[in-house]
């Protein structure tokens, strides 16, 4: 019988099979404490690994062991000290809290008895982004998104006419000639070496033999005149080889009212909702960037230090801000060329006449245009009248246009998690 067993180490020199079974077996404990961090730690943080506490009343192993009941013999030691009934003391040491258990004491509190183990970044931001899905995904056949690039790798026997390359045929068709003439060729040499040395000594010249000679090296070089000069055999043609290229480009678009309504406290569930959504395409694409417009009664592209801090203020019209979105888009990323995402975080509040102007917008120029459109109203009031025209476009454009509320902090993941989670192909 054959025994493999398999020693592969990871870094901290444990085994990774068993590391990768521990975290199958425990994979809905893991889940939960990976969304507990999310909610726990700054959204700029959770690139990194993490923590994970599991109770240990959770990682029992089953056993096999006799069940109650039944009949059972039992031998047991006897003692010269006790009799049946008799009652002793407690030992010292011992019970009432004076003595020393198998655990830690402690003066105050609860008690908490888990085991803690590190993951790495990797596996976090797999727990993080697991049954999460790029909408339209199939639709757009980006499931394998990377493009191919033809670059010259060298010469081949074999090719389309457009790819002949002359000199390399040319030399090749010499270097076929001199190695299918070189007999011939020492031969002539020889032939001629020898009609020479007899012509310097014209009296002892044999003529029957010069004429020979003659014929011979006339025979040869015909023989060299019948060789083509050039074969198909002789025909090189520049080979090209495809080299994949980064074709998954995605453009996401920030968009942030950043009017006198929206405090401190909104804007900071805004940006941590925009990084999480950064993090996510940056998995599935191999090129992003990001173009932040804030907007007030006017709409202005930034940076995203001022986008998040500057402190510029004033009324509400989102129009201009989706104006400039589109501006933008015409610009500098067509939709041939670039995955377009757009999210758009608000408090809900609008100038009442520019709520249509903004679905106008969005139906006419932009939606054609992007992969998704997603709009998160973040307040605890009840739903503005922006909201309600955006619920229109989102019954109209189902899987395109998604629409959340966010009430707290406590509610970025989850609902990050409802406009990105994974939908039904759709049927062609």
């Amino acid at each position: 019988m054959s025994i493999i067993i398999d020693r592969r180490l990871n870094a901290k020199k444990k085994s990774t099979v068993n590391r990768q079974r521990f975290l199958r077996r425990y994979k809905n404990l893991v889940k939960e404490a990976v969304q507990d961090a999310v909610d726990q730690r700054s959204i700029t943080d959770v690139e990194s690994g993490s923590d994970i506490s599991i109770p240990r009343k959770d990682l029992s192993e089953p056993v096999f062991h006799h069940g109650q009941g039944g009949q059972h013999e039992q031998v047991h030691p006897g003692n010269k000290e006790f009799n049946t009934g008799d009652r002793f003391q407690r030992p010292e040491g011992g019970g009432g809290g004076q003595g020393s258990g198998d655990g830690q004491a402690s003066d105050s509190g609860s008690g908490t008895d888990e085991f803690v183990f590190q993951i790495n970044r990797e596996e976090f931001l797999e727990y993080l982004f697991e049954d999460l899905a790029l909408p339209n995904l199939v639709r757009k056949e980006l499931k394998d998104i990377t493009e191919f690039k033809l670059k010259r790798a060298g010469f081949t026997s074999a090719g389309s006419p457009d790819r002949l390359n002359i000199v390399r045929s040319l030399r090749a068709a010499h270097a076929r000639r001199i190695a299918l003439s070189g007999k011939e060729r020492r031969e002539i040499r020889e032939l001629k070496r020898e009609l020479r040395e007899m012509e310097v000594s014209p009296a002892d010249t044999d003529q029957f033999r010069a004429k020979e000679l003659r014929q011979r090296i006339a025979e040869l070089n015909g023989k060299l005149r019948r060789l083509p000069f050039i074969d198909d055999f002789d025909l090189k043609y520049n080979n090209m080889t495809k080299v994949p290229q980064p074709s998954s480009k995605a453009v996401m678009f920030c968009v942030m009212d950043v009017s006198g309504s929206m405090t401190r406290e909104i804007k900071d569930i805004a940006k941590r909702f925009f990084l999480l959504l950064y993090m996510f395409l940056e998995r599935n694409y191999e090129k992003i960037e990001v173009v932040f417009i804030r907007h007030h009664s006017e709409a202005r592209e930034c940076n995203e230090h001022d986008f998040f801090y500057a402190r510029e203020t004033g009324g509400t019209v989102v129009s201009s801000a989706l104006r400039l979105t589109d501006e933008i888009l015409l610009d500098r990323y067509s939709p041939s060329e670039w995955n377009i995402y757009i999210a758009q975080a608000s408090d809900g509040d609008n100038w009442e006449a520019d709520s249509s102007k903004c679905s106008k917008i969005i139906k006419e120029k932009l939606l054609p245009k992007t992969q998704y459109y997603s709009y998160v109203e973040i307040t605890d009031r009840h739903h503005q009248n922006l909201w309600h025209e955006y619920k229109v476009i989102e019954k109209e454009n189902p899987g395109h246009f998604a629409m959340q509320q966010i009430r707290g902090h406590g509610d970025i993941y989850p609902v990050f998690r409802k406009l990105f989670e994974k939908k039904e192909a759709e049927n062609a």
